[in-house]
């Protein structure tokens, strides 16, 4: 099995996808004007917006929801195994991919808004699935979609996530796989049949805590370290350009992790993060667009960073040559397997003792949170698939086999975990990205009028997508209407 999906990575991770979400990244980022630069105190300002609704959640709730899915086991583990297999300069490409992916981001999120509609409790739903239907005209591209994400995020991701923390555990607490299996399931119980508004609560209070928590251990261990910041920065930057002496012939791979992590990480163009701003209480698509694209810059130039100055900055990883099997081009830990093994060591190095608890506990609050927010993004799926036909077993059942995922990831092997979490990824990337570099019109649309009610210093914005020649975009039309606008479509439609 696990040969079988490392020969279908091959094929879904080929350079093509690299060099898509790269091209793509550049492509969003001239058509928005760099949107990602100009556009970071509106970010700022719009990501505190609290307004809610009985429809939707605040803007910051759907910011949490989306860092909930983004900021997870890649942030740590991920990092590691970038830094193992690309050399320092993957670090590099990863920030790259940030920056280029906050355009994809605020793309796709945006998109997610403008193609929004109301399920049968009156509750926003929205994703790739929906604008891929309304947009693009092509329901049975839409349905492939979410089925692939129900099956992706109610199964594979989980299991790569509770795999790595599984592990963690057991080496920091001795704790068995099985009960952290019994304890996350419990708990995660719990959240998931409580609906949107206890998930958005839970990721509301937790996900800043974690990542702040997380973010200001990385900086202690930096100053401790701070005699080794320079080199480290000139070796990353080096590296990633193929001019740093021990890591020069590792340009290529640096790319590849590099793009190939920061897509796993930050998740943007992957279509996971339109699902929770569609579901933002907002005056203007837009607005969730901006939130959206910070997301992204939480995520990796953050708390990835926070990773991967850790390993650096102590010297705690292991590089194997990439041209002969069995040597290292660089070995601090011998035996160490590239993963939670390099977080450790280093946060070891700095407090002895502490590395593995602090790594384990990291882990803990990361992989939950991100759970919570996978089996949010397939419950949406389901709604869509149910839009026409009304199937609450299907809930249920995904409600099962995600509580299933999570005793099936603590028996799975780190390399066929990954390698299930790298098909399901890789499938949602694909699908997710021709549509929208298909349907971009109407998100850059959005952003010009936005950009027009801002410099008019309006008190409180509107969208029009009729005159600004957007289709079906149904909710807005009735709302701009004054259609009552929180009560559901009819059909569907």
């Amino acid at each position: 099995m696990d040969d079988f999906l490392n020969s279908l990575n091959d094929i879904i991770w080929s350079r093509a996808l690299v060099a898509l979400c790269l091209g793509l990244g550049l492509y969003f980022s001239i058509r928005t004007r760099f949107m990602q630069v100009w556009g970071v105190p509106e970010m700022l300002r719009l990501m505190f917006n609290n307004k809610s609704s009985s429809s939707g959640v605040s803007s910051f709730q759907a910011l949490a929801i989306s860092l909930a899915g983004r900021v997870g086991t890649g942030n740590i583990a991920g990092v590691a195994t970038a830094i193992a297999f690309g050399g320092p300069g993957a670090i590099f490409w990863m920030w790259m991919m940030a920056f280029l992916g906050a355009s994809t981001s605020y793309v796709e999120c945006t998109l997610a808004q403008i193609y929004k509609e109301k399920d049968d409790q009156g509750r926003y739903r929205g994703g790739p699935a929906y604008y891929i239907e309304k947009a693009m005209g092509l329901k049975w591209y839409a349905w492939v979609f979410a089925v692939v994400t129900v099956f992706a995020c109610g199964f594979l991701l989980p299991v790569v996530q509770v795999n790595t923390l599984a592990t963690s555990m057991d080496n920091a607490f001795s704790l068995p796989p099985l009960l952290v299996a019994g304890g996350i399931a419990l708990v995660l119980g719990l959240i998931i049949f409580g609906g949107i508004k206890r998930i958005a609560s839970f990721a509301e209070m937790v996900v800043p805590f974690m990542a702040v928590a997380y973010i200001l251990v990385a900086l202690v261990m930096m100053g401790l370290n701070y005699e080794r910041l320079p080199a480290m920065f000139e070796m990353v930057i080096g590296s990633a350009f193929g001019l740093h002496a021990g890591f020069g012939a590792m340009l290529g791979l640096a790319v590849e992790w590099g793009v190939k992590r920061g897509i796993y990480s930050n998740e943007a163009g992957q279509g996971t993060g339109p699902h929770a701003a569609a579901a933002a209480e907002v005056q203007h698509p837009a607005q969730q667009g901006f939130v959206q694209g910070f997301a992204v810059y939480v995520d990796t130039l953050l708390v990835c960073s926070a990773t991967a100055f850790m390993i650096l900055s102590t010297g705690m990883y292991n590089i194997p040559d990439p041209n002969v099997a069995g040597e290292f081009l660089y070995q601090a830990l011998p035996g160490a397997v590239a993963g939670a093994d390099f977080p450790q060591a280093a946060v070891d190095s700095s407090f002895p003792g502490w590395g593995a608890g602090f790594v384990a506990i990291a882990l803990l609050f990361f992989v939950f949170t991100t759970v919570v927010a996978y089996y949010y993004m397939a419950e949406t799926n389901i709604a869509y698939i149910n839009r026409k036909v009304h199937r609450p077993w299907l809930i249920l059942l995904l409600r099962l086999t995600i509580l299933g995922a999570v005793f099936v990831g603590v028996l799975r092997t780190t390399g066929g975990a990954w390698a299930l979490g790298d098909v399901g990824v890789g499938l949602m990337a694909w699908l997710n990205l021709i549509a929208i570099v298909i349907l971009q019109k109407p998100a850059l649309a959005a952003l010009r009028d936005y950009q027009r009610q801002r410099r008019a210093k309006v008190a409180d914005y509107e969208f029009d997508p009729q005159a600004l020649g957007i289709r079906n975009a149904h909710y807005w039309e009735r709302r701009k209407a004054g259609l009552e606008p929180d009560l559901p479509e009819p059909d569907g439609k």
